[in-house]
């Protein structure tokens, strides 16, 4: 069972910046690089939607409304992956999730979030 924990989020202006980073714990046997990671995000009253993704090989993706902005990356050494995001807007407040697929079973694990919100 992968166990993903979240960490990073808070307060932050319009316009500003900070970085949500994910921790993850793999079960003996198996390894991070095994893993295509994602951040997805979840706002009050909305649905759950993908905000940048990068594969096993670290190929990236983002949603439109982040590119430029924000930049997804990973450690395979430390298990960790991690998103800058960058001149934030009071429409991105939301929580933003960890996410893990395993490149070949498809198993997927979910953190349990935090919180961002951006307001001044």
């Amino acid at each position: 069972q992968v166990q993903l924990v979240e960490s990073g989020g808070g307060l932050v202006q319009p316009g500003g910046s900070l970085n949500v980073s994910c921790k993850a714990t793999i079960p003996s046997g198996e390894f991070f690089r095994m893993y295509n990671m994602g951040w997805y995000r979840q706002a009050p009253g909305k649905e759950r939607e993908m905000v940048a993704t990068i594969t096993s090989g670290g190929s990236k993706n983002y949603a439109e409304a982040v590119k430029g902005r924000f930049s997804i990356s990973k450690d395979n050494a430390k298990n960790t992956v991690s998103l800058q995001m960058n001149n934030l807007n009071s429409e991105e407040t939301a929580a933003y999730y960890c996410n893990a697929r395993h490149v070949w079973r498809g198993t997927e694990y979910w953190g349990q979030g935090t919180q961002v919100t951006v307001s001044s």
